[in-house]
């Protein structure tokens, strides 16, 4: 199915890995790519469930944009253990105008497919996602 703003295609391994982050939870991050000459979006990357925040930042490029879900961990005031699923739209400013345009037509689309995010946030340099700002939207 392409996407009417922008023709791009959501590719299928797309949604079965986001389905297998939030029902298996089998992955700690996700990082998909728009394919501009496939005019489709695919999974660049997936981390294990070992993998930190730390190795999930250092897997966005600092000069592209990217989709990318992360399953959050945390322990609320009343100690109990929960998990929420972050959607990121990282846009770098030094990411090239029409790569940005592209992403930006593209994410609203893209995020239907991926059924149950829980919080989203745009990001357009490192401090804009980074730990202490995930920890202030899950509450």
């Amino acid at each position: 199915m392409a996407n009417a703003a922008s023709g791009m295609a959501v590719h299928d391994d797309c949604k079965l890995r986001f389905l297998e982050l939030k029902a298996k939870r089998t992955h700690r991050f996700i990082v998909y790519k728009i394919e501009e000459k496939q005019k489709q979006v695919i999974v660049e990357k997936v981390g294990e469930p070992i993998q930190t925040y730390d190795d999930f930042a250092a897997s966005l490029p600092a000069e592209e944009c990217r989709y990318a879900i992360y399953d959050f961990d945390f322990v609320t005031a009343e100690n109990c253990q929960k998990s929420k699923i972050f959607f990121i739209a990282w846009c770098p400013d030094v990411a090239k105008v029409r790569s940005k345009m592209i992403y930006a037509s593209s994410k609203d689309r893209f995020k239907r497919e991926l059924d149950g995010i829980q919080v989203e946030l745009q990001a357009t340099d490192p401090t804009e996602m980074d730990l202490d700002v995930l920890k202030s939207r899950v509450n």
